[in-house]
């Protein structure tokens, strides 16, 4: 008879069981090993992919802030340019002032936390800008010079490039950017919009001078007897020659140079308030057309009965401050139907005046004033002003 142990049959049982798992458990063994070595390269190509995104974000945003710096240092440059020509001064006398705002305004935009620095020889470049020549700055003649070009250079040349976070990672520690921006103002002024913003309105006096004696002025034939300066005006020579805006022959008996921008018939408390206040967009709505002319097509306005002590406290509330007048070359009809050819705009302020008593002691006396003509309606098809400007803008 056959003895068997205790707990054999089980035993041998277990271990059948355990010879068949041996080789699962292995394979499980080694597909754990492979998914671990897999998660690890998963990963850390994940955190590659994560930096690099992260570093072309930061170069992305650090693109526009240079391009942004650009264009607010080249804006305030051309402003600073302006406000040279305004004081008498051509661009080579001004061209440190230009370079000082240039300068600020860039080191107030900060790029990737950084103020950039520019290099007023070879950062900043003033000329002439043609918008039919784009991209061209001609820099032979500072009296015309118009514009102002600025660039800006984060660059590993001038050791300024832009640090990236993940440099270690990705192998490029820095990213080397630049911008230029260019803004201008210009001169060849052919008309106005209507003033869009709530309140706005065109500093234009409806006053006319005739071309000839505008022409007058500018070539300095006529007198320079008033100064103006610092807001006050005195006797003496300012450069600026003076003309009488009335009373001036205009070639119309029974008017004097006032005109409608409105309404046909514009009263004398219309002409008050837009002595005091400018062309408002009511006046442009009613004036039914585009206040827009050339040398080749003028722009008609109807006359009006002239100026008279009515608007005296107006005018006088306006002087020394800088208005635009229309001229023109003819007048056809009188008074109330009178029919001015306008050709031009220009800047001026008034110096004196007195409209009582005898009309050989009657006077509006005007000198030219540089001032920018908002709402102004630029064009190549008109004659360059000779003091009034567009204001400043961005050309490339």
């Amino acid at each position: 008879m056959s003895t068997q142990k205790p707990g054999g049959k089980f035993a041998a049982k277990r271990a059948a069981n355990s010879s068949l798992r041996t080789p699962q458990r292995i394979r499980s063994r080694r597909r754990k090993g492979s998914a671990l070595v897999f998660s690890v390269f998963l990963v850390a190509g994940l955190l590659i992919v994560s930096a690099i995104a992260v570093d072309f974000g930061h170069i992305n945003v650090s693109r526009s802030e240079v391009k942004r710096t650009a264009d607010a240092a080249a804006m305030s440059a051309c402003w600073e340019l302006f406000d040279g020509v305004v004081a008498g001064s051509d661009a080579s006398t001004v061209q440190c002032d230009i370079a000082s705002a240039a300068s600020s305004i860039a080191a107030k935009n900060v790029v990737s936390s950084h103020s950039p620095t520019l290099n007023a020889s070879s950062d900043i470049e003033i000329g002439y800008y043609n918008l039919n020549q784009p991209g061209q700055l001609d820099t032979s003649d500072p009296a015309k010079f118009n514009a102002v070009r600025v660039h800006v250079r984060q660059t590993e040349a001038n050791q300024s490039a832009i640090p990236l976070f993940f440099g270690s990672v990705t192998g490029r520690s820095e990213q080397s950017l630049q911008a230029k921006s260019t803004a201008a103002l210009f001169k060849t002024i052919s008309g106005f919009y209507t003033p869009t913003e709530a309140g706005d309105t065109l500093d234009i006096l409806p006053i006319a001078l005739d071309l000839e004696t505008w022409e007058q002025v500018c070539a300095k034939s006529t007198q320079d007897v008033y100064r103006y300066s610092g807001g006050e005006i005195t006797t003496g020579s300012d450069g600026y020659f003076e003309c009488s805006l009335y009373p001036t022959g205009t070639g119309s008996p029974g008017n004097r140079g006032t005109v409608d921008i409105g309404g046909a018939n514009n009263s004398t408390s219309d002409l008050s308030r837009q002595i005091l206040s400018g062309i408002s967009a009511d006046d442009m709505a009613e004036f039914g057309r585009p206040l827009v002319c050339s040398s080749t097509s003028p722009l008609e306005l109807n006359g009006d009965t002239g100026i008279s002590a009515g608007i005296k406290d107006e005018l006088a509330a306006i002087i020394g401050q800088p208005r635009i007048i229309p001229i023109f070359t003819t007048v056809q009809g009188n008074g109330n139907n009178a029919t001015y050819k306008i050709v031009r705009f220009e800047g001026i302020r008034i110096l004196s005046l007195k409209l009582t008593g005898p009309m050989n002691k009657k006077h509006v006396t005007i000198q030219p004033c540089p001032m920018v003509a908002r709402y102004s309606h630029y064009s190549d098809v008109v004659e360059e002003s000779e003091f009034l400007f567009t204001p400043v803008m961005l050309v490339d």
